[in-house]
């Protein structure tokens, strides 16, 4: 199958990220934002069918969001892509709710921005459907900046993205708007989750992400003044400041993590020598090692530590083997415990670096002794 087109950036070891677009637009909506996103994750943008550089024949007439989410899916699994965040606007937000209902062990959280559980019934989606594949997208683009922008705000990329999508494309899109009602699954999402609205939206109006705010267990609500449907174009600090912290939620909980495993002192003192040059990777440390690997719940923390241990006596890191002996036994392992990995290691990793090991151990296993 042919895939969505789609942009990438960002370190492909960072936690991904996808952007789904809002109907008529590229993912150039998101030019003011993703570069930002790109500094912590993997983000990667995609393109409706039939927008920007995806194949029109993606889709056809009575498509539904579903079909979309499929794609989405679809690119994800070539990408090597497992589980996501994922934010998405309008129409891309749609596919975001969907994915949450339907695939929530695909996602680890989902921005639901300037879109809607449901879009105010089929009728005007099917009457825009009839028109366009009547008429062409010329007489809609002409309107664009008054649907998606506040004042006299505009986005001269994105307009003519509109007057470029493929009709035929564009119209299946609007039968995947007209069929999309998710109100009486809401309760059903688990996964953290942000909307996003714009007051002056005229399209999903704050109402609509209130809607889905009070249905979804612990959503969060952000209403941004100033902001039309198109609030990552519009207003690109304000949706960026919001989404850092909804999608920044690994690095806290990796810090967390951090500090149980390796005690508060050590880590004060990790963040006490932090700089603006070492900052990025205490980030990537706390987001990435104690936020993703750490928590995940396939191993326990003791079989953590004890995998650690052999991984440092193999590469010879001594001064991290402390460090780690000391957390071992802070998640409970006893001194004969750490010693029958130690003894492990001298088979495997060879006598030499076994020696090494237990030297290193027993001075700290001695330094816990005398501060008793």
């Amino acid at each position: 199958m042919t895939l969505l087109n789609h942009h990438a950036e960002g370190s492909a070891s960072a936690p991904p990220l996808l952007l789904g677009p809002s109907l008529g637009t590229s993912y150039a909506l998101w030019d003011a934002v993703a570069p930002e996103l790109s500094i912590s994750h993997r983000v990667v943008r995609w393109d409706l069918p039939g927008h920007g550089g995806s194949a029109a024949g993606l889709i056809g007439a009575g498509a539904t969001v579903a079909d979309l989410a499929a794609l989405v899916l679809a690119l994800a699994d070539s990408l090597g892509i497992e589980r996501f965040a994922y934010a998405g606007v309008s129409l891309g937000g749609a596919v975001g709710l969907h994915l949450a209902v339907h695939h929530p062990q695909r996602l680890s959280s989902l921005a639901v921005i300037c879109s809607s559980a449901h879009f105010n019934g089929s009728r005007p989606w099917e009457e825009r459907a009839a028109l366009v594949r009547r008429e062409g997208l010329a007489g809609l683009a002409e309107n664009a900046d008054a649907r998606w922008f506040a004042g006299d705000f505009t986005v001269p990329r994105l307009v003519r993205d509109h007057r470029d999508a493929d009709p035929e494309a564009y119209a299946a899109c609007c039968d995947a708007l007209a069929a999309f009602d998710l109100r009486d699954r809401l309760a059903e999402i688990a996964v953290p989750t942000l909307l996003v609205a714009g007051r002056e939206d005229p399209a999903t109006p704050p109402a609509h992400l209130r809607e889905i705010a009070d249905a979804v267990p612990r959503a969060t609500l952000v209403e941004l003044p100033g902001a039309s449907h198109l609030a990552p174009a519009q207003c690109p600090e304000a949706v960026l400041t919001a989404l850092r912290a909804h999608v920044g939620r690994g690095a806290q909980r990796g810090m967390a993590v951090r500090r149980e495993v390796l005690g508060d002192a050590h880590v004060d003192r990790a963040q006490a020598r932090q700089t603006s040059f070492t900052a990025r990777f205490q980030d990537f440390i706390s987001r990435y090692a104690w936020g993703e690997i750490w928590t995940d719940p396939t191993l326990s923390r003791r079989e953590r530590s004890m995998i650690t241990l052999t991984a440092l006596v193999a590469h010879g890191h001594y001064d991290e083997l402390a460090m780690h002996v000391r957390a071992a036994r802070r998640g409970g392992l006893t001194p004969e415990e750490i010693g029958a990995v130690l003894l492990q290691t001298a088979v495997y990793c060879g006598v030499p670096a076994a020696n090494s090991a237990f030297a290193t151990a027993q001075r700290v296993l001695a330094e816990e002794e005398d501060s008793v």
